[in-house]
C-alpha cells in the first residue's frame, strides 16, 4: 500500500524530519544546532547533497536541491534523493516522516514526494513472513503552504496505479492468466471509475481476430480482449485517443522456444505494456482528466503444445492481411495488430501502442529510455518527448522510413511476421503500420519494463514505465 501522504501546518511529533534547502542561507530556518549546521555545511562543501543526523527522538535528513542546467535533472535528481532517504528510513524502522520545504519549488519538492512514494512499493505476496519484511514507513506529513491537497491527491493517484501495474507485472502466471488479468482490470475499473468490457474467447472467433487466437493455440488458457473507455461529458477532443497494450502474460517463445536463463524466467513480464495502459486508464478516470481515452489490451499466453501454432504457418488477422509465421516469439505483434485494426472503428484521433516487444529495443538503448516510432506528426511526438522528460521515461525516436518494409515481404502471404537481422525494433514497429489508418505511436518498453536490479526508485521487478509518461501526455492535452 502506497504512503499515506497529508498536509501539515507544523512539523509532526515524533516523526523523522526532511528539510528541503537550496542554498546554506536556508539552514537558519531549520532550528537546528550550530554544531548540527556546521556537519551539514561540511557535506554540503563535500558536495555531498543529503546531510543525515541521528537523533535520539528521531531522525533528521537535509537534502540540498540539485542546480544542473536542466530543471528535468533537477527533478530526476529529487526523486532519487527521496529514494536513498526513504531507504535509510525504513532500515532504521522509522514510521512517520514530516517534509518541510524551504526551497519555494513547488515542482522540486512534488518530485521528491513522488520519488519517496515511488521508493516505498513493495511486492511481499508469496513470502511467508510478509510482515516482518514490509518496510515500517507508513506516513508523509508534507509542510509546504504552496502545495494543495489536489497536488497530493493527484500524485498520490497516479503512483497507486504505478503500484498497479508494478504488481501485474510482478505476478507470475500461476496466478495472472488472461482470465485473472481481466479480472484485475474489472477491479480496478470498479476503483477507478472507467467502463469496461471483455470480450471471452467466442466473442474474440466472432470477429476474426487471427493473430490473438493462433497465439493462444498452445495454452489451455483462454484468450481475452479488453475494452476501457473513459467518455467525459465534456472531453476535449471530439475523436479519443486509443491507448494499447501488450498482454502477453507469459511467454515462452511457443515453438521458437526461449532460453530458460536471463530470457523466459522473466516472461511473466510480457505484458508490461497492458499493465501500463491500465495504470494509465486508472489514473485518467481518478483524477477525471477531461479527455475521451480507450484503452485495449488483447491478452494470453504464448506456450507450445501439440497444437501451437508453428513457423512456417500462415494466418489470416482480423483486417483480412495474411501473414507468414517465421517466428513464433515474434508474437506480440501477433496480438497488438488485431487490436490495432479493431481501433479503427472509433476513427481516433491518436492511437498509442505499448509494448514489450523486441530484445532489439533493449539492446539499442538499454534500459534508460523507451524507443518510439510512428507515422503521428511532428507536434504529437515533440508533447510525448515532453512528457517523457518531464518524468523521466525518455522516449528516443526511432527512424520510420518506408525502405523498412520490404524486410517483411512474403513469397507466400501479404507479410512476414519477421524481417532480418537488422532493424529489427523498427520492423517490428511497421509490421504494425500496416494495421492502422490513422495517426499512431509505437513505443517499445522492452529494456525499462522488468529491471533485473534495483534501479534507484524504479527498484527491481516490475517498473510500472508508461504510467506516468501516458498520464503526463493525455494531462498535456487539456492545457493544464
Amino acid at each position: 500500500m502506497i504512503l499515506k501522504i497529508s498536509k501539515v501546518k507544523a512539523i509532526k511529533p515524533k516523526s523523522s524530519i526532511v528539510y528541503l534547502v537550496n542554498t546554506d542561507a536556508d539552514l537558519k530556518e531549520t532550528g537546528l544546532s550550530k554544531e548540527e549546521l556546521d556537519y551539514i555545511k561540511k557535506q554540503f562543501k563535500a558536495e555531498n547533497n543529503s546531510a543525515v543526523i541521528n537523533r535520539a527522538n528521531g531522525t533528521i535528513v537535509v537534502e540540498k536541491k540539485a542546480n544542473k542546467k536542466e530543471e528535468y535533472l533537477n527533478l530526476e535528481e529529487a526523486r532519487k534523493q527521496a529514494f536513498n532517504t526513504s531507504n535509510a528510513l525504513n532500515s532504521v524502522k522509522e514510521t512517520a516522516v514530516t517534509l518541510s520545504d524551504l526551497t519555494g519549488s513547488t515542482a522540486y519538492t512534488l518530485a521528491y514526494i513522488e520519488g519517496f512514494a515511488l521508493s516505498n512499493y513493495q511486492f511481499l505476496k508469496y513470502f511467508e513472513d510478509a510482515e516482518k519484511r514490509a518496510y515500517t514507513l507508513k506516513d508523509l506529513y508534507v509542510l509546504d503552504d504552496k502545495i494543495s491537497k489536489a497536488n497530493i491527491d493527484e500524485l498520490v493517484s497516479v503512483v497507486s496505479n504505478v503500484y498497479e501495474a508494478r504488481t501485474l507485472v510482478n505476478e507470475p502466471l500461476s496466478y495472472l492468466t488472461a482470465e485473472e488479468l481481466s479480472k484485475e482490470i474489472k477491479r480496478i475499473s470498479k476503483k477507478a471509475g472507467f467502463t469496461l468490457k471483455v470480450l471471452n474467447k467466442k466473442e474474440i472467433e466472432k470477429l476474426g481476430m487471427g493473430g490473438l487466437l493462433a497465439v493462444n493455440l498452445g495454452t489451455p488458457n483462454p484468450p481475452t480482449f479488453n475494452i476501457m473507455e473513459w467518455k467525459p461529458a465534456k472531453a476535449t477532443n471530439k475523436k479519443p485517443i486509443v491507448l494499447v497494450g501488450k498482454g502477453v502474460v507469459y511467454d515462452t517463445g511457443g515453438l521458437s522456444l526461449k532460453p530458460t536463463k536471463g530470457s523466459m524466467d522473466s516472461m511473466k513480464a510480457d505484458m508490461g505494456g497492458a499493465a501500463a495502459v491500465i495504470g494509465a486508464m486508472a489514473a485518467i478516470a481518478e483524477n477525471k482528466l477531461p479527455v475521451h481515452v480507450v484503452g485495449l489490451v488483447p491478452a494470453t499466453e504464448n506456450r507450445p503444445d501439440g497444437l501451437a501454432y508453428a513457423p512456417g504457418d500462415v494466418i489470416k488477422m482480423m483486417s483480412g492481411l495474411t501473414v507468414e509465421v517465421l517466428n513464433t516469439d515474434a508474437e506480440g505483434r501477433m496480438i497488438l495488430a488485431d487490436a490495432l485494426h479493431y481501433a479503427k472503428k472509433y476513427k481516433p484521433e491518436l492511437v498509442v501502442d505499448l509494448a514489450t516487444l523486441t530484445g532489439a529495443a533493449a539492446v539499442a538503448i538499454g534500459a534508460n529510455g523507451v524507443v518510439a516510432m510512428g507515422n503521428a506528426d511532428d507536434k504529437e511526438f515533440e508533447s510525448l518527448s515532453d512528457s517523457s522528460y518531464e518524468v523521466f521515461e525518455r522516449i528516443a525516436r526511432f527512424p520510420f522510413w518506408d525502405d523498412y518494409s520490404e524486410m517483411l515481404k512474403s513469397d507466400i502471404a501479404d507479410m512476414k511476421n519477421i524481417g532480418g537481422r537488422e532493424a529489427g525494433a523498427i520492423t517490428a514497429g511497421k509490421f504494425l503500420e500496416r494495421f492502422t489508418d490513422y495517426p499512431y505511436i509505437h513505443l517499445d518498453i522492452a529494456g525499462p519494463a522488468f529491471l533485473d536490479a534495483p534501479s534507484s526508485y524504479r527498484l527491481k521487478g516490475g517498473s510500472g514505465v508508461g504510467v506516468r509518461l501516458l498520464y503526463n501526455f493525455i494531462k498535456s492535452k487539456t492545457g493544464k
